[in-house]
């Protein structure tokens, strides 16, 4: 990382929007401030929502203009912003590179969750995803993940932040286009910018990472975030999921079932959510869901029942209502939760496995050059 000294020889103001707390102290202490600036400024940046210095009214109009001098506060610029008809809001999120993401927020009465990206474009290529069709183009940065929630709270108007994320921004799920265990290190430090009580102060309880199974990085994920876990299961024999899910190729369903028994803190107050897409006639069957059953067994989990989004050329269809009604009531007897998520956003394409915007894969060369 670029040190001060060299930031400002560049010419160049560094960003202090996904800095750890250390590296925002570090950046300060670099102009001789003392350390209780760092808890000032970061006060302003992630609990107030400041977008420039001279907000900063606790801070002397001089330390205000110097701050700026050095430093910037951004956001992402947003390309296109969209209203679903049942109030879903998707964002088309610009990088200074150029190259875009999706976020999505999904509202209810008095609270929602933020649908966040942790990278442009996908390396997975599950068939039933139009994200998956994305070509990976590069993972985003701490800052980049970060900028999304506070994007967020700008449109909403939620600053400053509600402690314990009580606003009606209330949860995050890492469910947008990327796989957020592929672009570890930049997750982990962006959510516990999101996590810190004095800034954004969104619960680890309220923060879901969804993986479709990056089995070595579990148990890290358990230990270094601790936030609720989703996976994408979507099948319930290696031969099917290694169509559905090529990662499963890599990590199949046994050595995924046993990292999930093994994830730190799962237990019955904190279950393991399982996605599961339903595809009408690829995995919708009875003894699939039976199978599904035994699989999970000894696991406290819950499934979370999709029904399969649209999306121009998908080479599937949606299970008929009556067959997940059929596959829901047997995983119920048999004593997991099954709620079968109510599709959002779909009239801008913004549901789950829709998200997919225009970046495309840059070439090594051309990154170089």
């Amino acid at each position: 990382m670029a040190t001060l000294e060299a930031d400002i020889e560049a010419g160049a103001r560094r960003d202090l929007v996904g800095l750890s707390r250390a590296e925002l102290g570090a950046a300060l202490a670099g102009l001789d401030l003392p350390a209780f600036r760092t808890k000032q400024v970061w006060h302003w940046i992630y609990c107030r929502g400041a977008t420039e210095f001279d907000a900063m009214t606790t801070l002397a109009k001089p330390l205000r203009r110097r701050l700026a001098e050095h430093f910037t506060i951004s956001r992402p610029a947003v390309s296109k912003a969209q209203t679903a008809g049942d109030r879903t809001r998707k964002w088309l999120v610009a990088f200074p590179d150029g190259s875009e993401a999706e976020t999505v927020f999904i509202p209810e009465d008095d609270r929602g969750a933020l649908c966040v990206s942790s990278q442009v474009g996908c390396t997975l290529n599950c068939s039933f995803c139009h994200t998956g069709t994305q070509p990976w183009v590069r993972n985003l940065t701490a800052g980049e993940i970060v900028g999304q929630v506070m994007l967020a709270r700008d449109a909403l108007g939620e600053w400053p932040a509600a402690e314990g994320g009580q606003g009606l921004l209330s949860d995050i799920v890492l469910m947008g286009v990327g796989e957020p265990l592929y672009n570890y290190d930049n997750v982990v430090k962006a959510m516990n910018i999101v996590m810190d009580m004095e800034g954004i102060a969104i619960s680890r309880r309220r923060i879901t990472l969804s993986t479709a199974g990056v089995v070595p990085r579990i148990a890290d994920a358990g230990r270094d975030l601790g936030v609720r876990l989703a996976i994408s299961l979507h099948a319930v024999t290696d031969a099917l999921r290694d169509v559905l899910v090529p990662l499963n190729r890599r990590y199949p369903i046994a050595q995924l079932l046993a990292a999930c028994r093994d994830y730190p803190g799962g237990r019955n107050a904190r279950r393991i959510t399982f996605e599961y897409v339903m595809l009408r006639g690829v995995n919708d069957s009875e003894a699939d869901a039976r199978a599904l059953v035994r699989l999970v067994r000894g696991i406290p989990a819950k499934m979370n029942l999709i029904p399969f989004n649209p999306w121009p050329g998908a080479p599937f269809e949606c299970s008929t209502p009556r067959a997940i009604e059929r596959f829901a009531a047997i995983v119920n007897r048999a004593g997991y939760a099954s709620p079968v998520r109510t599709p959002r956003g779909r009239d801008i394409l913004a549901a789950c496995g829709q998200l997919k915007s225009a970046s495309l894969r840059v070439p090594a060369r051309a990154r170089a050059g």
